[in-house]
């Protein structure tokens, strides 16, 4: 893979988009990468994924305008289709995906990492969706994920007005968690990693498709969704160690994502 690289901490997974010179842009050949670095992850290994971007300055700074600028109304919407595809895989990937933003979060960037389940940044961190200052939509999910995330009002007025906005602003309007000093970013996302990845992974992925799937329906069809998640972990040996460490007042000895 030409523009991602792949390492793996115990059981987090880094992935890292490294295109610097082109301030990790998202070009077809970036997609396909991550596409298919996402399909390399050994999910019986590792439990927790973090995202980030090569460099200090940019997470992914959008798609490549130079690639966009001469496509037809066809080829429009497949690029944007191979976008969301892949967005999507992160969206519903089995384990959790951290964002580590350090930089640059704008168009494409700002979709990718509100399409992770957590987002945190660095202090220079900048978001947006400028796409209507260059004539288009946001066309990776942006109309949709960010008035989910932060309300319709607010992201109508990011969009409309492709307004940029820094990190203080995205953690005020709860578009990231938590703001990190550059330098800190990294071992910051390490550690959320590392308390998820101590958990149970099975009752992790079941409460990640509870709540991405509840999310898209009403409260009682999101209840039967949640009771199907609920039972399912009663099936699994890491149910029967974190019950049984609890009544006999001991450590887990070990989650064994089965």
């Amino acid at each position: 893979m030409e523009f991602i690289t792949y390492e793996t901490e115990g059981a987090i997974g880094v992935l890292t988009i490294n295109r610097p010179k082109a301030l990790n842009a998202l070009n077809s050949q970036v997609l396909e990468d991550l596409d298919a670095a996402l399909d390399a992850v050994d999910l019986n290994e590792i439990r927790v994924l973090i995202l980030t971007g090569a460099g200090e300055k940019s997470f992914v700074a959008g798609a490549d305008i130079g690639e966009m600028s001469s496509l037809t109304k066809e080829e429009g919407e497949a690029f944007g289709k191979k976008g969301n595809d892949v967005f999507r895989k992160i969206e519903t990937f089995p384990i959790p995906v951290i964002a580590a933003v350090n930089g640059f979060a704008l168009g494409g960037g700002c979709e990718i990492s509100m399409s992770c389940d957590i987002r945190i940044c660095s202090e220079n961190a900048v978001f947006g969706q400028p796409e209507v200052g260059l004539g288009i939509t946001p066309g990776f999910g942006g109309t949709q994920r960010l008035a989910r995330i932060v309300g319709v009002g607010k992201a109508k007025e990011m969009i409309y007005g492709a307004r940029n906005i820094k990190a203080d602003e995205a953690y005020r309007i709860g578009l990231v968690n938590s703001v990190y000093p550059l330098e800190e970013l990294m071992p910051a996302a390490r550690k959320l990693a590392s308390t998820i990845a101590r958990n149970a992974p099975i009752a992790v992925r079941n409460s990640k498709k509870a709540i991405n799937d509840g999310l898209q329906t009403d409260m009682d069809q999101a209840i039967v969704i949640e009771e199907k998640m609920f039972g399912d972990c009663f099936e699994s040996y890491d149910q029967k160690e974190g019950m049984a460490a609890f009544l006999e007042k001991r450590k887990v000895e070990a989650f064994l994502n089965k």
